[in-house]
């Protein structure tokens, strides 16, 4: 795997990628991204990739629905209704798939409402949560008991191999150190503990037919944009094994809705139910559903 590993880190510059598409940013700026693919990994990688400091202010629209409990519009009531689905499925698979009820950290926590549903199902929760304004909803679901931080760094040495499960539900693809956080996860894992990913699937059937119109590309937010490959590849580097892929059958709808809207200009429920759907359908037998859960666990 050292071949692999050295045209996976850092990915600073171009030269072992690819061309593979220009995306605009919908949501904030209306700028103009470029994706670039790794032959070896599939991974892609947006480019350029906002600076630190630049970085946050993609992130400051109404519209990025994941860090407000915001029922305003159709959009937000339908991310709420699944979202509040998800919760429970989300909270059954962690249930079956822990040696025990025990420690609990979920990486880009949002404003809390998948802790507070561990937290009442008497897991110890702990969030990370960059973002100040959900970080602030999220400290009133699991006070007192709970534990926030705004960066995964600030967990000290004494947690390291503590955690029965670590979730990343949609947030892998925002991290700007993709390498250096595998390690992170990997040092606060338990040896017998189980690491839990969700990322959108750039293989899926709503991906290829809205193409640069696919919503779950969100550039420059989402920095990396995984294939099963790529996934497998990435945290085997980190002696991690893909144990399981399971689908979040919802994501094609939510997804091809604001698609829809970035292709059209304007919602079209019918258009994207049916590509959803037709997403769901081929995905039976090619398992490229719209967005997958890995369950990982140490090798």
């Amino acid at each position: 795997m050292g071949k692999v590993n050295s045209g996976i880190e850092p990915y600073d510059s171009k030269e072992k990628l690819k061309p593979y598409l220009k995306c605009v940013d919908y949501t904030v700026s209306r700028e103009t991204f470029e994706l670039f693919i790794d032959p070896e990994t599939e991974l892609l990688v947006t480019f350029p990739r906002p600076s630190h400091i630049d970085l946050p202010s993609y992130y400051e629209s109404e519209d990025y629905i994941s860090h407000t409990d915001s029922t305003r519009s159709f959009m937000d009531k339908v991310y709420q209704l699944i979202k509040s689905y998800s919760i429970k499925r989300k909270l059954k698979l962690i249930n079956s798939s822990a040696q025990q009820k025990g420690r609990i950290l979920d990486v880009g926590c949002g404003t809390g409402d998948f802790l507070q549903a561990c937290q009442t199902d008497h897991w110890e929760v702990t969030g990370i949560e960059p973002n100040s304004k959900a970080t602030v909803l999220a400290e009133k679901k699991v006070a007192p008991n709970g534990r926030l931080f705004h960066d995964i760094n600030e967990l000290k040495e004494e947690e390291y191999g503590s955690f029965d499960v670590i979730t990343m539900w949609h947030v892998l693809e925002h991290v700007p150190n993709l390498m250096e956080y595998l390690d992170s996860l990997k040092k606060l894992l338990k040896e017998d503990g189980c690491l839990i990913i969700a990322v959108p699937n750039y293989k899926s059937y709503d991906a290829k037919y809205y193409n640069k119109f696919w919503a779950a590309y969100d550039v420059p937010r989402h920095l990396w944009h995984f294939s099963q490959k790529s996934v497998r590849e990435l945290f085997s580097l980190k002696n991690f094994r893909v144990e399981k892929t399971l689908p979040l059958i919802f994501d094609s709808f939510y997804v091809s809705l604001l698609s829809e809207k970035y292709k059209r200009g304007s919602s079209n429920l019918f258009g994207a139910f049916k590509t959803g759907l037709l997403s769901n359908l081929k995905a039976r037998r090619t398992g490229n559903y719209s967005s997958l859960i890995y369950l990982i666990k140490n090798t």
